[in-house]
C-alpha cells in the first residue's frame, strides 16, 4: 500500500494528530517491540491514551486503556503460572462480549498462545469436536455455558467467570516480554453446512490493513463503538481490532437485544454500530428512541443484507450504512458506502485500495463484466489455512471465497449466493439469494430463506421458508404470482412455508440444514 495513501487517510481520520511527545514515543515504542497484534495494539493505545475509557460493558465494567491492560497482563501471567502456557499453544475462549472476553484473548496473545474463538452457539457435541480438533489446554468460559462443557475430557482445565477472576486478582506481579512468535487468533467458520473449521487468522503487519477499511468506512480516532456483533466471529474481531487502533471506547452487551442497544446508543453517545445484517432488521421493528442515536457509521457484515433493508434503515436514521462482504478465509473483499446502497441495494460495493476481486470461472479464468463468475479475493490479511491443514483454492495470490458473484460495468460487486448454494432445476442455473432478496421486500414479510431441495422431475426445486409479521397474511399462490412478475419462471418458489421464525446461528446465519429437515 503506496505510503501517500496511507499517510492521507490516517491524517483524515485523526490517528496523526499531534500529542505528548514522550506519550507519542512510548506509542511507537509499543508496536516497535509488540508489532501489530491484539497485544501490541492494546499497549499502543494504553501508551497513547491511558486515561481514555476502553470498554463500558453491562457488568458495570467501565476500564481505561491502562487498567484494561493491566488486568490482561495480571491475566496473562497468571495463566503461565497455572498452566505452563508456552508461545505456540492454544486456549479456547467461549463468552459473550463483555470486558473479560477481551482480557482473555489480549493475554492469550501477550504469551504467544493462539486464541481459538468458540461460536457460543456450539452444541456440546460440537464443542467436544473443537476441544480436540483445536488441542486446547485450557478453556475459558462464561458460566451460562458449563452444562455444554460435560462431554470434555476431565483434563482439560475449565476456567469460569469467577475462577477466572480468582486467578488474576491472584497474579504475581512481574514483567512480560514479547514472546518468541505472534500468538494467532484462530476463528471458527460458522458451521452452517457441518462441523466448524479453525482458520487461523494472520497478524497485522502495519496500517495496511486498518487504512484499507477507515478509508471507505469514516471511523475516527477516539470514536465510541457499540460492538453488537459477536466478538468470536471475524467481523466483531475485525472491530475490536479497529476500535484498539483508534483507541476508541468499546460497549457491549452479553446479548443482543434491540430496544436495550437503540437504548445504549443513546446513553452512552455512540458514533458507530457494528452488527450484522439481521440485528439492524430487528433494530427496524422497534420504535425509534427520541432522540435517536447520533450515529455516522452502522458498519454490518457476515451474512448477505436483504434488498430494501438498507435504504429503509437510511430513511429512519440517515445515510450511515456500510455493508462490508467478506468471509473468514479473505477477511474483506468490498465495501458498499450509503450512496452506492442508496443507487444499488443489494450491491457488495467497491474493493478498497489495495484489495483485488476476480471473478473467475470453472478453470480459473476471468469471465466477462456482468456475467456470474466465483469470486476470488487477495489482501494483506488472507487467512493462513484452516487448522486441519486443509486450504482453499487459490489463483495468483487470490483465495475462492466460495460465492458466486458478478461485476457490472460500473465496478460494482453483486453476490449471487454460496457456490454449493445454487441449484440446477430443469437444466437452468437458478440462485436462491436472487429470489431471497425479492421476497424481502414484500411488506408482511419478516424474514426469508430459499432453498434447493430434491425435485424427482426437475433434479431440484426452489422452497422458500417465510416468517410473516405479526397479524400478517400471505397467500401462497400469490408468492408465487409476485416471484413470477419479476423473475424467470424456473425461480418461482415450487414450495411456499410459512413458520414463526427461521433458524439461525450466532451470527445471524439462516441454518439452511435445518430447514432442509422439512423434507428428510
Amino acid at each position: 500500500m503506496d505510503l501517500p495513501f496511507v499517510v492521507a487517510t490516517l491524517t483524515r481520520r485523526g490517528l496523526l494528530t499531534p500529542g505528548r511527545p514522550i506519550r507519542v514515543a512510548s506509542q511507537l515504542n509499543a508496536l516497535r517491540r509488540w508489532g501489530w497484534s491484539l497485544a501490541g495494539e492494546l499497549r499502543q493505545a494504553a501508551a497513547r491514551d491511558p486515561g481514555r475509557t476502553a470498554v463500558i460493558d453491562e457488568q458495570g465494567a467501565e476500564l481505561t486503556y491502562a487498567e484494561l491492560l493491566d488486568r490482561s497482563e495480571a491475566l496473562a501471567r497468571a495463566l503461565r503460572a497455572a498452566y505452563g502456557l508456552h508461545a505456540g499453544e492454544r486456549i479456547g475462549v467461549l463468552c459473550r462480549n463483555h470486558h473479560g472476553l477481551i482480557e482473555s484473548i489480549v493475554a492469550a496473545t501477550l504469551l504467544g498462545v493462539d486464541a481459538v474463538l468458540v461460536n457460543t452457539g456450539l452444541s456440546a457435541a460440537q464443542l467436544a469436536t473443537v476441544a480436540d480438533e483445536q488441542r486446547l489446554r485450557v478453556l475459558v468460559h462464561d458460566d451460562e455455558f458449563a452444562e455444554r462443557l460435560l462431554g470434555l475430557p476431565d483434563e482439560l482445565p475449565r476456567l469460569d467467570e469467577r475462577a477466572r477472576e480468582e486467578l488474576r486478582v491472584n497474579a504475581l506481579p512481574g514483567s512480560l516480554t514479547p514472546p518468541e512468535r505472534d500468538g494467532r487468533i484462530i476463528v471458527l467458520t460458522s458451521g452452517t453446512t457441518g462441523a466448524p473449521k479453525g482458520a487461523r487468522r494472520p497478524t497485522p503487519n502495519g496500517f495496511g490493513p486498518l487504512v484499507a477499511i477507515i478509508d471507505r468506512i469514516p471511523l475516527h480516532v477516539r470514536d465510541r463503538v457499540l460492538i453488537a456483533a459477536p466478538i468470536f466471529h471475524t467481523w466483531g474481531f475485525a472491530a475490536l481490532q479497529v476500535c484498539f487502533a483508534l483507541r476508541a471506547t468499546i460497549v457491549l452487551h452479553r446479548r443482543f437485544d434491540p430496544a436495550a442497544t437503540l437504548a445504549a446508543l443513546v446513553t452512552h453517545r455512540c458514533d458507530a454500530l457494528f452488527a450484522v445484517p439481521v440485528m439492524v432488521q430487528r433494530l427496524m421493528e422497534v420504535p425509534a428512541p427520541d432522540p435517536k442515536p447520533r450515529l455516522k457509521v452502522v458498519a454490518v457484515s457476515g451474512s448477505a443484507l436483504p434488498g430494501g433493508l438498507a435504504t429503509a434503515f437510511m430513511d429512519t436514521y440517515g445515510d450511515v450504512v456500510y455493508n462490508l462482504y467478506g468471509s473468514t478465509e479473505v477477511s474483506w473483499a468490498s465495501i458498499a458506502g450509503p450512496a452506492e446502497l442508496r443507487a444499488a441495494p443489494t450491491t457488495a460495493g467497491r474493493p478498497p485500495h489495495g484489495t483485488r476481486v476476480a471473478i473467475l470461472d470453472v478453470v480459473g479464468e476471468p469471465v466477462p463484466r456482468g456475467q456470474v463468475g466465483r469470486i476470488f479475493v487477495g489482501n494483506e490479511m488472507l487467512f493462513e489455512g484452516y487448522t486441519s491443514g486443509a486450504d482453499r483454492e487459490r489463483h495468483d495470490g487470490l483465495v475462492d471465497t466460495g460465492d458466486l458473484g458478478r461485476m457490472n460495468s460500473d465496478g460494482l460487486l453483486f453476490v449471487d449466493g454460496r457456490a454449493d448454494d445454487m441449484i440446477v432445476s430443469g437444466g437452468e442455473n437458478v440462485f436462491p439469494s436472487e429470489v431471497e432478496h425479492l421476497l424481502a421486500q414484500l411488506p408482511q414479510i419478516r424474514e426469508a430463506a430459499v432453498i434447493g431441495v430434491p425435485d424427482a422431475e426437475y433434479g431440484q426445486r426452489l422452497a422458500a421458508f417465510l416468517a410473516l409479521h405479526p397479524g400478517e397474511t400471505l397467500d401462497p399462490d400469490a408468492v408465487r404470482e409476485y416471484v413470477r412478475h419479476y423473475l424467470a419462471r424456473f425461480s418461482v418458489p415450487r414450495d411456499v412455508v410459512f413458520v414463526k421464525y427461521l433458524p439461525r446461528n450466532a451470527t445471524g446465519k439462516v441454518l439452511a440444514r435445518e430447514l432442509r429437515r422439512y423434507y428428510d
